[in-house]
């Protein structure tokens, strides 16, 4: 992972922290190391995901891991309440083209046990009409 990953958003507490750590640690493990046992590390049973492209369930995960060719995901901003994790990143290897992505996960247990996102394509900042980079 690369980018500069803030901390939680506002005061925070301790949990707050650990739950952001098991996310990026759980997403590092899992997408770049292709290590399909931090599923059993990280995520818990039953996983509801609301991603329209993605089933419920730890099945889709482990199937849809080892298919994913090229795949990154750069993490550049991270914020954190009460047992959700919010992250903003880059991500490449999820579509045709580079893709921005908020991902939210809410953690059970320090488990990983819901998750949402939205996903965008990526424009350079040079095309924005703001001039601002997206992520």
């Amino acid at each position: 992972m690369t980018g500069d990953v803030g901390g939680t958003g506002g005061a925070g507490d301790g949990r707050e922290r650990r739950n952001t750590e098991i996310v990026l640690t759980a997403m590092r493990e899992l997408f770049h190391e292709k290590d399909l046992t931090a599923l059993d590390r990280y995520w818990a049973e039953p996983y509801t995901q609301h991603s329209p492209r993605m089933a419920s369930g730890l099945a889709t995960l482990r199937a849809a891991v080892p298919t994913l060719v090229g795949f990154s995901w750069e993490p550049r901003r991270t914020a954190a309440q009460g047992d959700l994790v919010f992250t903003h990143s880059l991500v490449h290897g999820w579509g045709p083209g580079p893709v921005v992505i908020v991902d939210v996960f809410r953690l059970e247990g320090g488990r990983i046990v819901e998750h949402w996102d939205v996903v965008q394509d990526h424009v350079p900042a040079a095309e924005t009409a703001s001039g601002n980079p997206m992520v």
